[in-house]
Protein backbone atom coordinates (compact mmCIF):
# COMPACT_ATOMS: atom_id res chain seq x y z
CA UNK A 1 0.00 0.00 0.00
CA UNK A 2 1.07 3.54 -0.62
CA UNK A 3 -0.23 6.83 0.74
CA UNK A 4 0.14 10.06 -1.20
CA UNK A 5 0.03 12.88 1.31
CA UNK A 6 0.89 16.51 1.92
CA UNK A 7 2.45 17.45 5.21
CA UNK A 8 -0.01 18.56 7.88
CA UNK A 9 -3.05 18.30 5.63
CA UNK A 10 -6.12 16.14 6.13
CA UNK A 11 -4.10 13.17 4.83
CA UNK A 12 -2.52 13.15 8.29
CA UNK A 13 -5.76 11.54 9.52
CA UNK A 14 -5.17 8.57 7.21
CA UNK A 15 -1.59 8.24 8.44
CA UNK A 16 -2.89 8.14 12.01
CA UNK A 17 -5.34 5.38 11.08
CA UNK A 18 -2.56 3.43 9.35
CA UNK A 19 -0.60 3.66 12.61
CA UNK A 20 -3.65 2.66 14.66
CA UNK A 21 -4.14 -0.50 12.62
CA UNK A 22 -0.41 -1.21 12.49
CA UNK A 23 -0.11 -1.36 8.72
CA UNK A 24 2.99 -1.15 6.58
CA UNK A 25 2.75 1.61 4.00
CA UNK A 26 4.94 3.54 1.62
CA UNK A 27 4.56 7.32 1.68
CA UNK A 28 5.08 9.92 -1.02
CA UNK A 29 4.76 13.64 -0.45
CA UNK A 30 2.78 15.80 -2.86
CA UNK A 31 3.36 19.48 -3.57
CA UNK A 32 -0.23 20.69 -3.86
CA UNK A 33 0.81 23.88 -5.63
CA UNK A 34 2.87 22.31 -8.39
CA UNK A 35 0.96 18.99 -8.39
CA UNK A 36 4.27 17.13 -8.41
CA UNK A 37 5.22 14.31 -6.08
CA UNK A 38 8.56 14.04 -4.30
CA UNK A 39 9.74 11.61 -7.00
CA UNK A 40 8.73 14.00 -9.78
CA UNK A 41 5.50 12.33 -10.84
CA UNK A 42 2.63 14.34 -12.26
CA UNK A 43 0.16 13.98 -9.42
CA UNK A 44 -2.79 14.80 -11.66
CA UNK A 45 -2.09 11.55 -13.48
CA UNK A 46 -2.58 9.76 -10.17
CA UNK A 47 -5.52 11.79 -8.90
CA UNK A 48 -7.10 14.19 -11.42
CA UNK A 49 -8.85 15.92 -8.51
CA UNK A 50 -5.43 17.14 -7.39
CA UNK A 51 -6.14 16.64 -3.70
CA UNK A 52 -4.82 14.36 -0.99
CA UNK A 53 -5.06 11.78 0.42
CA UNK A 54 -4.81 9.00 -2.12
CA UNK A 55 -3.95 5.40 -1.40
CA UNK A 56 -2.81 2.77 -3.84
CA UNK A 57 -3.93 -0.59 -2.51
CA UNK A 58 -1.97 -3.82 -2.66
CA UNK A 59 -4.13 -4.66 -5.69
CA UNK A 60 -3.11 -1.39 -7.37
CA UNK A 61 -6.53 0.19 -6.93
CA UNK A 62 -6.43 3.96 -6.49
CA UNK A 63 -8.78 5.24 -3.82
CA UNK A 64 -9.51 8.88 -3.01
CA UNK A 65 -11.57 10.85 -0.44
CA UNK A 66 -10.45 10.91 3.16
CA UNK A 67 -13.55 9.44 4.80
CA UNK A 68 -13.82 6.63 2.26
CA UNK A 69 -10.13 5.70 2.60
CA UNK A 70 -10.47 5.52 6.38
CA UNK A 71 -13.57 3.33 6.09
CA UNK A 72 -11.85 1.06 3.56
CA UNK A 73 -8.80 0.57 5.78
CA UNK A 74 -10.90 -0.23 8.83
CA UNK A 75 -13.12 -2.68 6.94
CA UNK A 76 -10.28 -4.29 5.00
CA UNK A 77 -8.30 -5.00 8.14
CA UNK A 78 -11.26 -5.76 10.41
CA UNK A 79 -10.38 -2.87 12.70
CA UNK A 80 -13.74 -2.93 14.45
CA UNK A 81 -12.32 -0.87 17.30
CA UNK A 82 -12.11 2.01 14.80
CA UNK A 83 -15.28 1.24 12.83
CA UNK A 84 -17.71 -1.33 14.24
CA UNK A 85 -18.91 -4.14 12.00
CA UNK A 86 -22.11 -4.17 9.97
CA UNK A 87 -25.07 -4.80 12.22
CA UNK A 88 -23.66 -2.74 15.08
CA UNK A 89 -25.54 0.57 15.26
CA UNK A 90 -22.44 2.26 16.67
CA UNK A 91 -20.97 1.89 13.18
CA UNK A 92 -23.41 4.52 11.95
CA UNK A 93 -22.58 6.84 14.84
CA UNK A 94 -18.94 6.63 13.78
CA UNK A 95 -19.85 7.39 10.17
CA UNK A 96 -22.19 10.16 11.30
CA UNK A 97 -19.32 11.94 13.02
CA UNK A 98 -16.92 11.20 10.17
CA UNK A 99 -19.27 12.82 7.70
CA UNK A 100 -19.92 15.82 9.93
CA UNK A 101 -16.21 16.51 10.28
CA UNK A 102 -15.69 16.15 6.53
CA UNK A 103 -18.65 18.16 5.29
CA UNK A 104 -19.01 20.76 8.03
CA UNK A 105 -15.69 21.28 9.78
CA UNK A 106 -13.22 20.55 7.00
CA UNK A 107 -15.33 22.30 4.38
CA UNK A 108 -15.80 25.19 6.81
CA UNK A 109 -12.03 25.66 7.02
CA UNK A 110 -11.65 26.01 3.25
CA UNK A 111 -12.54 29.71 2.93
CA UNK A 112 -10.28 30.57 5.86
CA UNK A 113 -7.30 29.09 4.04
CA UNK A 114 -8.18 30.66 0.69
CA UNK A 115 -6.02 33.73 -0.04
CA UNK A 116 -8.65 35.12 -2.40
CA UNK A 117 -11.31 35.45 0.29
CA UNK A 118 -11.27 38.96 1.83
CA UNK A 119 -10.27 39.02 5.48
CA UNK A 120 -13.45 40.87 6.37
CA UNK A 121 -15.55 37.99 5.04
CA UNK A 122 -13.39 35.52 6.92
CA UNK A 123 -13.82 37.43 10.17
CA UNK A 124 -17.51 38.25 9.82
CA UNK A 125 -18.93 35.15 8.15
CA UNK A 126 -16.69 32.12 7.79
CA UNK A 127 -14.90 32.19 11.13
CA UNK A 128 -18.12 32.58 13.19
CA UNK A 129 -19.71 29.77 11.19
CA UNK A 130 -16.79 27.46 11.94
CA UNK A 131 -16.83 28.41 15.60
CA UNK A 132 -20.53 27.54 15.82
CA UNK A 133 -19.77 24.09 14.46
CA UNK A 134 -16.92 23.65 16.94
CA UNK A 135 -19.30 24.63 19.72
CA UNK A 136 -21.63 21.86 18.60
CA UNK A 137 -18.78 19.35 18.85
CA UNK A 138 -17.73 20.67 22.24
CA UNK A 139 -21.25 20.29 23.63
CA UNK A 140 -21.38 16.69 22.44
CA UNK A 141 -17.91 15.73 23.62
CA UNK A 142 -19.04 14.13 26.87
CA UNK A 143 -16.49 11.34 27.08
CA UNK A 144 -12.80 10.80 26.39
CA UNK A 145 -13.36 10.56 22.64
CA UNK A 146 -16.22 11.40 20.30
CA UNK A 147 -17.84 8.04 20.96
CA UNK A 148 -17.42 7.14 24.61
CA UNK A 149 -13.94 5.93 25.58
CA UNK A 150 -13.12 4.37 22.21
CA UNK A 151 -10.84 6.10 19.70
CA UNK A 152 -12.55 5.77 16.30
CA UNK A 153 -12.07 7.06 12.75
CA UNK A 154 -13.50 10.56 13.27
CA UNK A 155 -11.17 11.23 16.19
CA UNK A 156 -8.18 11.11 13.85
CA UNK A 157 -9.88 13.51 11.44
CA UNK A 158 -11.01 15.92 14.16
CA UNK A 159 -7.49 16.02 15.58
CA UNK A 160 -6.17 17.32 12.27
CA UNK A 161 -8.86 20.00 12.05
CA UNK A 162 -7.95 21.20 15.55
CA UNK A 163 -4.27 21.58 14.60
CA UNK A 164 -5.32 24.20 12.06
CA UNK A 165 -7.12 26.51 14.50
CA UNK A 166 -4.06 28.64 15.42
CA UNK A 167 -3.73 29.58 11.74
CA UNK A 168 -7.17 31.17 11.93
CA UNK A 169 -6.39 32.86 15.26
CA UNK A 170 -9.03 30.71 16.90
CA UNK A 171 -8.20 29.80 20.49
CA UNK A 172 -9.17 26.22 21.30
CA UNK A 173 -9.46 27.19 24.96
CA UNK A 174 -12.81 28.77 24.13
CA UNK A 175 -14.10 25.19 24.32
CA UNK A 176 -13.05 23.36 27.50
CA UNK A 177 -13.98 19.89 26.27
CA UNK A 178 -12.21 20.31 22.94
CA UNK A 179 -9.15 21.73 24.67
CA UNK A 180 -8.91 18.73 27.02
CA UNK A 181 -9.58 16.35 24.13
CA UNK A 182 -6.85 17.85 21.95
CA UNK A 183 -4.31 17.72 24.78
CA UNK A 184 -5.13 14.06 25.36
CA UNK A 185 -4.81 13.22 21.67
CA UNK A 186 -1.38 14.83 21.49
CA UNK A 187 -0.18 12.21 23.97
CA UNK A 188 -1.57 9.28 22.01
CA UNK A 189 1.36 7.17 20.69
CA UNK A 190 -0.04 6.67 17.19
CA UNK A 191 -0.61 10.41 16.82
CA UNK A 192 2.81 11.27 18.21
CA UNK A 193 4.29 8.82 15.71
CA UNK A 194 2.36 10.39 12.80
CA UNK A 195 3.47 13.89 13.76
CA UNK A 196 7.07 12.72 14.05
CA UNK A 197 6.89 11.01 10.66
CA UNK A 198 5.80 14.26 9.03
CA UNK A 199 8.20 16.39 11.07
CA UNK A 200 5.36 18.35 12.62
CA UNK A 201 5.10 20.34 15.80
CA UNK A 202 1.57 21.63 16.10
CA UNK A 203 2.67 24.73 18.04
CA UNK A 204 5.16 25.94 15.43
CA UNK A 205 4.36 24.39 12.07
CA UNK A 206 1.86 26.01 9.72
CA UNK A 207 -0.21 23.21 8.30
CA UNK A 208 -2.43 23.34 5.28
CA UNK A 209 -5.61 21.63 4.12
Amino acid sequence: MKLYYATGTCSLAVRIIINEIGLHSEYENVNLKTKKTSTGQDYLQINPKGSVPVIVTDNNEILTENSVIQQYLADKHHATQLLPALGDFKRYRVLEWLNYISTELHKGCGPLFHPGVPQELKNDIFKPALKNKLSYVDKNLRHKFLLDDDFTLPDAYLFVILTWLPLFKIDIHEWPHLSRYFSDLLQKPTIKKALHEEGLNYETDKQRV
